[in-house]
């Protein structure tokens, strides 16, 4: 299990959280939850709905869009941003390839923080930006 400094250090490289201080990230973590997933396991299911982000923690992720592979993450990496923002249904399922550690921020610990570090809401925004521009591109975009 990781240290709450490598905790830290994770969120801290997270677009979305890069540019909080130390004192902000500590709280971000404070919100966040621990989750174990099995190998195999699925963590989001496409088409059904979700509750937040998970960031990779340790372990490695496989991300199915159609029943394709379209990806696969890693330590540091993210997915389910989407879900802080709306309901709608995840546009990808996640299955562990590995066994897995994520933090995990629900929507409803995500919004006061937006509230009080707007600039959290610009990253997100600037995020989503980038996202829809890729799905443009023709690229295989990671939108959960």
């Amino acid at each position: 299990m990781a240290t709450k400094q490598e905790k830290l250090e994770l969120l801290g490289a997270v677009p979305l959280f890069s540019d909080l201080s130390k004192k902000d990230l500590t709280k971000v973590l404070a919100t966040a939850k621990d989750a174990v997933h099995h190998a195999d396991q699925e963590v989001v299911t496409e088409g059904h709905g979700g509750v937040g982000f998970h960031l990779i923690v340790d372990g490695k992720v496989k991300v199915v869009r159609g029943g394709r592979n379209v990806a696969t993450l890693g330590p540091g990496e993210f997915f389910g941003e989407m879900a802080l923002v709306d309901d709608a249904p995840r546009s990808a399922s996640v299955v562990a390839d590995t066994e897995l550690n994520t933090l995990v921020i629900s929507k409803w610990e995500f919004r006061p923080l937006v509230k009080s570090h707007p600039e959290m809401a610009w990253k997100l925004i600037e995020h989503l930006v980038e996202r829809v521009r890729e799905e443009q591109t023709g690229r295989d975009a990671l939108i959960c």
